[in-house]
């Protein structure tokens, strides 16, 4: 397969990510118990930052969507380096080669503070940004026809 195909599963993938960790994560209501007393407590201890009033519930929620955002982004991005890499895959090597470390440490950060599901999405992830790595190939050079036809 080409790298086109692997950025465009990761974009995908990315994508579905950042909605479930919305859904999921941002936007979910917690069990009853502990859990909505846990919320309930920090959405009431309220204190002044940089002179506005917020809670320890508005970082969670406002660190929350700033993840949704990036991995929105980063979908775009990788859909995007999809329709670079037709022409010249291998330029983008150093590119994905960041991302896919990123999605690795990722992994590891949900491994040791979340849970099974966002390790096994940012393993899959980074699995297609290396099998993309690997697929790249430099551009064709042109044939000599065509370069001789652009100097007329």
């Amino acid at each position: 397969m080409k790298p086109l195909v692997f950025l465009r599963i990761a974009s995908v993938l990315t994508l579905i990510h950042s909605v479930l960790h919305t859904i999921g994560g941002v936007f979910s209501k917690p069990d009853p118990g502990v859990a909505a007393a846990t919320v309930e407590i920090m959405k009431s201890n309220q204190f002044v930052v940089f002179g506005l009033t917020r809670s320890y519930f508005a970082f969670f929620r406002g660190l929350g969507l700033a993840v949704t955002i990036v991995l929105t982004a980063e979908a775009i991005v990788f859909w995007q380096l999809g329709t670079l890499a037709k022409t010249d895959a291998v330029r983008l090597r150093p590119i994905m080669a960041t991302f896919l470390v990123a999605y690795l440490v990722f992994a590891v950060n949900s491994y040791e503070y979340f849970f099974f599901g966002p390790v096994i999405a940012e393993i899959l992830i980074a699995a297609c940004l290396g099998m993309a790595i690997i697929t790249a190939k430099a551009a064709e050079p042109a044939p000599a026809s065509q370069l001789a036809a652009s100097r007329i």
